[in-house]
């Protein structure tokens, strides 16, 4: 029997998925971070989608210096 999806039998294919997947998810919190004041090698944790979403709530609500 197999099992496909996201879970079962990913092999090399579904590796190479993930991480560009990570990527596309760091990049942007890369970016934006340093703008709020936040180091940009927290976006790292942003592959961490709970992470991700204290994260956004954290910009999303942070008083403007100037």
């Amino acid at each position: 029997m197999m099992f496909g999806g996201y879970g079962f039998n990913m092999g090399g294919g579904g590796l190479l998925w993930l991480l560009v997947m990570a990527g596309l998810l760091v990049v942007p919190f890369w970016r934006l971070l340093p703008r709020s004041g936040i180091p940009s090698w927290v976006a790292i944790f942003a592959i961490i989608p709970v992470v991700a979403l204290v994260l956004l709530w954290i910009v999303a609500f942070k008083e403007e210096s100037e």
